[in-house]
């Protein structure tokens, strides 16, 4: 498949929990398959996404306009065009964008694509399971859940 005009996608707006967000999945229309890219448009007094991080895939992100913060393994780091920030699988990757300013920040994600993966909320202690089609991607799921990691049972256990 040849190249694609980002002005050529319709937006795709989540809105679920706290989160308003217009997406793109950029790498999806080009028949990416290890390697994901989505454009975000997050509006002034939203949060993407809950904080986070992967223990599969490695994420990126790259700031194209407007200022924010990024919270980021559990720091703040103010954000702003033309930053660019590695976001690790583990818990140095832990991530959540915030939009503080007065304008729509405008950043990419990049992301391997890689599946199993699990992920893992640190503020709400759960993890979420996903098998047959990675995070962010719309393939069927051979199996998908979020968890309390609390609720953690023994191997041998049949209950």
């Amino acid at each position: 498949m040849g190249p694609i005009n980002v002005d050529d996608l319709e937006w795709d707006t989540l809105e679920a929990g706290n989160m308003n967000v217009r997406r793109k999945q950029l790498g999806e229309h080009t028949n990416g398959e290890q390697l994901g890219c989505s454009l975000y448009e997050l509006p002034p007094g939203e949060a993407a996404w809950p904080y986070h991080y992967h223990a599969s895939n490695e994420e990126a992100i790259y700031v194209l306009a407007g200022r924010g913060t990024l919270r980021l393994a559990g720091e703040m780091h103010s954000l702003s065009d033309g930053d660019y920030v590695a976001l690790p699988a583990d818990e140095r990757g832990g991530h959540k964008v915030i939009n503080d300013a007065e304008v729509t920040l405008r950043y990419l994600v990049l992301s391997t694509m890689s599946e199993p993966d699990v992920t893992v909320y640190p503020d709400s202690n759960k993890l979420g399971v996903y098998v047959g089609s990675p995070p962010g991607g719309r393939g069927d799921r051979d199996l998908q859940g979020y968890y309390r990691i609390d609720d953690d049972v023994d191997y041998w256990d049949d209950d």
